[in-house]
């Protein structure tokens, strides 16, 4: 029953982040083409400050995951969990204070380095936290509704964001993360990792770990060592089949993602304007509409 608590805390921690997340995405192609483009229907600039983003968001994060992942095996999970939840938070207020082509700019640089943490990392430690307080053999369900909590969290994102007006989107988005912070830290609860237990320990160790083992001392472990090098999470990849594999598929869709995010914009500069169609009524769609579902299907009839 308190694992069960402490699960459901989560699930509203994850579901709070990732609506704020997801309320936002409607709105941002109209700000980066208002800001950048000054509400042309034809701008590459756009699309390379996108790219560029995802580029360097990305390469970061591949080496951000595993500091990441190794500091909450040391600190606890709920602890480096406020870090993605609080750095969220900072591009947010850029945009709810102003949307103009500086205030763009800044959003831009901040978003850049903070989404190598939060973008991946609140996952990363929420499906942790699940790992800790599950067990073995009821974690895929839990990771599966987890998988639904994101989903559901999708959806009434974006379907509020058709409610709201711009600025009043990320001034919703900016109060319901600063809660999702302030709910976490109240109600999420840390568990003590069991010390007999071998499933629930780092599988990143220092190479100086054995000798400390039983002191005190060794809870005081150097910043710098807890940093994963390239050499451990070589090593770690070819322990195991499985785990080689896994990284394999989870590169290729990520890739895939990705390039569908990219495009996306281009799509949406595309069909910014009004679109006639020879049976039923015009339909005006602009970036802000995409997520209307009558305008898809205008799209994809325009396309015809």
């Amino acid at each position: 029953m308190e694992n069960q608590g402490r699960l459901s805390h989560l699930f509203v921690t994850v579901f709070l982040c990732n609506f704020a997340t997801y309320l936002v995405f409607p709105a941002m192609t109209d700000v980066i083409v208002e800001a950048v483009c000054g509400g042309k229907d034809e701008c590459s600039l756009s699309i390379y400050l996108s790219g560029t983003q995802q580029a360097i968001t990305g390469l970061g994060a591949v080496l951000m995951m595993p500091l990441i992942g190794k500091l909450s095996d040391v600190y606890g999970r709920k602890a480096i969990l406020q870090i993605p939840l609080t750095l969220a938070i900072i591009p947010l207020v850029i945009l709810a204070w102003k949307r103009t082509t500086n205030f763009f700019y800044a959003y831009y640089a901040v978003k850049t380095l903070t989404a190598m943490v939060t973008e991946g990392g609140i996952l990363c430690l929420s499906l942790g936290y699940l790992a800790d307080n599950v067990p073995e053999g009821n974690r895929v369900s839990a990771f599966a509704v987890l998988s639904g909590v994101i989903s559901a969290a999708n959806v009434s994102g974006t379907l509020i964001a058709r409610l709201l007006s711009i600025a009043q989107i990320f001034q919703v988005a900016l109060a319901v993360s600063i809660i999702a912070v302030a709910y976490m830290r109240v109600f999420l609860k840390e568990k003590s990792q069991d010390k007999d237990n071998s499933f629930e320990q780092p599988i990143l160790k220092p190479d100086t770990e054995s000798n400390h083992v039983g002191c005190e001392s060794s809870k005081k472990i150097d910043f710098i060592q807890e940093i994963p090098s390239p050499n451990d999470i070589i090593r770690l990849l070819r322990s195991s089949i499985t785990l080689s594999l896994l990284a394999c598929v989870t590169f290729f869709d990520s890739l895939a993602e990705a390039g569908v995010q990219a495009s996306l914009l281009v799509i949406l500069l595309l069909f910014k304007g009004p679109i006639s169609l020879q049976e039923g009524p015009k339909c005006r769609y602009t970036p802000h509409h995409f997520w209307c579902s009558n305008c898809i299907q205008c799209m994809f009839r325009a396309c015809q």
